[in-house]
């Protein structure tokens, strides 16, 4: 997240006003975001589920509705993605659009709340494109489940497997490099790109840094339940307190720790253990 904060220009405290506009207008966007997301997942739920050979169910989100194109549901599951990740990831993301925001008015003649809103529409076309390369995925995969009994039984220790991996990522020097990275956003001493195609790239470039930080937590939110209420706030819980707890606090590899022990459990479930 390095690359939106920034030290030049004078050091004076920018307007009161243009700041508390900035966070009502977030504030708004993130509860628009929210409602929206909770009505889209209880849409779905209505819709229900088709149980399959294992013992497991699989939701309607990778499966295309009667009357509709590939290309339609991909479009409609993008929307829905590009919604979610607003609620999920706007709070993560805040404290370092404040200070973009904050730099660029310091900057003559800059329009700051457009080149912030700038700014985090590329953060989140870049994970608009996250979402664009895991549908694909999922709906091959569930297609093959639904019509391959034998692999459809081995889905569930499949996905425990994948979560307890997925999870052990937190736990290595990797992990803590990008997180650092993500964390690192003082001291810049550069200017803010004051243009609009400097702040979109910004953005994009920032939204990349993030989905290589917390791409392993996504891929657990897509295992799990993509439109399941309660795994997208714990997911969205865990990215928004490893990215602001201060770097002392092994937060990462609490989070870490937590899904290698669930992933196996869902292993052993499978397994009949359980």
């Amino acid at each position: 997240m390095s690359t939106m904060a920034a030290t030049g220009g004078p050091a004076h405290t920018p307007p009161a006003p243009s700041q508390r506009a900035f966070l009502g207008a977030s504030a708004l966007l993130f509860a628009a975001s929210v409602a929206v997301t909770i009505a889209w997942c209880r849409s779905m739920s209505a819709m229900g589920v088709m149980p399959m050979p294992g013992g497991w169910s699989m939701t309607m989100t990778w499966m295309r509705m009667p009357g509709r194109t590939w290309p339609g549901a991909a479009i409609a599951f993008l929307g829905m993605w590009a919604v979610m990740m607003v609620a999920m990831m706007l709070p993560a993301l805040l404290p370092t659009l404040r200070r973009y925001h904050a730099a660029v008015l310091r900057t003559p003649g800059a329009r700051a709340g457009r080149l912030a809103a700038l700014a985090g529409a590329g953060y989140f076309a870049a994970w608009i494109a996250f979402g664009a390369a895991a549908y694909p995925a999922g709906a091959v995969l569930a297609a093959l489940a639904m019509r391959q009994p034998g692999l459809a039984r081995a889905v569930p220790a499949a996905i425990g497997a994948a979560v307890a991996i997925a999870s052990a990522l937190q736990l290595t020097r990797w992990k803590a490099r990008r997180l650092a990275c993500c964390r690192n956003t003082a001291g810049h001493r550069e200017r803010p790109p004051a243009g609009t195609a400097g702040a979109w790239w910004l953005g994009v470039h920032q939204g990349l840094q993030c989905a290589r930080c917390c791409g392993n937590l996504m891929v657990i939110l897509l295992l799990l339940g993509v439109m399941d209420v309660a795994v997208m706030t714990a997911v969205a819980a865990a990215v928004t307190c490893e990215r602001l707890a201060p770097p002392a606090w092994p937060v990462a590899r609490v989070i870490g720790f937590a899904g290698v022990a669930a992933g196996l459990v869902l292993v052993a479930r499978a397994a009949g253990l359980g």
